[in-house]
């Protein structure tokens, strides 16, 4: 098993709140999200603001287009399920 590399990104492309997350969106989107958001009882909004800030994320990637290109050609660089336990142990990360 292969686990793909993470980049550390400075900053949020996307504000983690319903402003941001509304204005990363498409009209379509925009409008679904915030029909969940209005529709979601108190204890479930954390949970559509997540999963909206998650798609808003990856539509706003300026890398995705390529990434995914090098994902289908089999290209993309990967690291050992192994490796990836052992830096995060390095690091002091939890990994269970």
């Amino acid at each position: 098993m292969t686990a793909l590399p993470m980049d550390r990104h400075e900053g949020e492309r996307v504000a983690r709140n319903a402003d941001g997350i509304a204005a990363a969106l498409s009209g379509g989107q925009r409008m679904e999200f915030y029909r969940e958001l209005l529709a979601a009882a108190p204890e479930q909004a954390k949970g559509v603001l997540l999963r909206w800030w998650g798609q808003a994320m990856l539509d706003t990637d300026p890398d995705a287009d390529p990434r995914a290109d090098a994902v289908l050609a089999g290209t993309v660089a990967t690291v050992s399920l192994g490796d990836l336990l052992a830096r995060r142990r390095a690091a002091g990360l939890p990994v269970e």
